[in-house]
């Protein structure tokens, strides 16, 4: 009988912040029930805000609250990017100040035959930027609860709640305020299924920008160094060129133990190639500073994979393939190899982002586009 093999896990998700408004009521109390878009129609939108282009295609989705999971299908039905000084009443943290508010309103029906209660699957929203870093997402609270009269008057009524419940085939519409960091954009749009996958539109054309020129084309040659137990005098420059990021199938994980929720992922193959470019030999261990990041905004980290079979009869078959492993090698000067790491990510998630930490003096992190 076959020994199974283990698979180590992967983590990686983006963090929230909270602000606190400085005074007034906030409209953390401003919905009504039963479907209604948790805004003021009546005051309509008070600050200027640059509407961006973004998909706004419906689709079918999950939320859950602590008793239960409901459908729906959801969109983002505009991106609207405001200004530092709409947030001049509001308490930020120190990290936050100076980003830039993007509102992103978002369109959800309750396709299900039970009203959700308090619902709020915008919280599961957020924008990426191109090299999938995560937008921070912002909740309002009102510090005064004596205070009549609203803190703000963000665009898009932004510093509203959402409804308290939407009935069976009705829709809400709902803003979600998400912080960007000064002189990037958005490249989409990214919702956090309940039920473990991930939905995403683009903004505009989906590229984004190139954080500055450090998010260099996918297949650019770069330098950086690299050391380990066997160099003598310090780092050794390598010069690494990303080859292909390709989805792989889950077949391709039959021979290794995986958990629940790996078995409804998505295994990606992530080949780099490097040249060393010094005068000693290395080991060929530079796929431990490989990662990547996803347009959903998770971090991702190579699957650490243990073969316990004991046979060495699976070489080249699913993701030993990949794998490609070189015991007893050393990557010579002047000479070149080709290693292979593996990503697994939910389904409907893709890379955004390659990168590569090098190792030494001089070390850098190298960043590309995934594709």
């Amino acid at each position: 009988m076959r020994t199974r093999r283990t698979l180590a896990g992967i983590a990686g998700t983006g963090v929230l912040a909270l602000v606190v408004t400085a005074c007034g009521s906030g409209g953390s109390d401003s919905a009504g029930s039963g479907g209604g878009t948790g805004s003021d129609s009546g005051k309509g939108t008070s600050k200027a805000a640059t509407a961006l282009p973004v998909e706004s295609t419906a689709r079918k989705a999950t939320w859950s609250d602590r008793t239960a999971t409901y459908q729906l299908t959801l969109a983002p039905s505009r991106l609207a990017r405001g200004t530092a000084a709409d947030l001049e009443d509001v308490q930020l943290e120190a990290d936050l100040k100076g980003m830039v508010p993007y509102y992103l309103t978002v369109s959800y029906t309750n396709t299900g035959s039970a009203p959700l209660q308090q619902p709020d699957p915008e919280a599961n929203f957020t924008v990426t930027l191109a090299d999938g870093t995560p937008g921070k997402a912002v909740f309002l609270w009102n510090s005064n609860s004596l205070a009549t009269g609203p803190s703000s008057s963000l665009p898009d009524d932004c510093d509203k709640a959402g409804p308290a419940s939407v009935a069976a085939g009705a829709t809400a519409k709902v803003c979600r305020l998400v912080l960007v960091p000064k002189g990037h954009e958005p490249a989409a749009v990214a919702y956090a299924d309940e039920a473990g996958d991930t939905l995403l539109w683009k903004v505009g054309d989906g590229k984004g920008d190139d954080n500055g020129g450090r998010l260099l084309a996918a297949g650019t040659t770069a330098d950086s160094t690299y050391e380990n137990l066997t160099t003598k005098s310090g780092a050794v420059p390598i010069r690494v060129t990303p080859k292909s990021v390709r989805a792989g199938s889950l077949k391709d994980l039959g021979d290794y133990e995986l958990s629940d929720t790996q078995k409804n992922m998505v295994p990606w193959y992530v080949t780099l190639a490097y040249r060393n470019a010094g005068t000693e030999k290395l080991l060929p261990t530079m796929d431990d500073g490989v990662s990547l990041r996803s347009a959903g905004g998770r971090d991702v980290q190579p699957l650490a994979l243990l073969d316990l079979s004991f046979s060495n009869t699976g070489a080249g078959e699913g993701i030993d393939e990949c794998r490609g492993s070189i015991p007893n090698t050393r990557l010579e000067p002047n000479s070149a190899l080709t290693l292979c790491t593996v990503h697994l990510l939910p389904k409907g998630d893709k890379p955004a982002m390659v990168s590569f930490q090098g190792e030494g003096k001089g070390a850098k992190t190298l960043t590309w586009r995934a594709g």
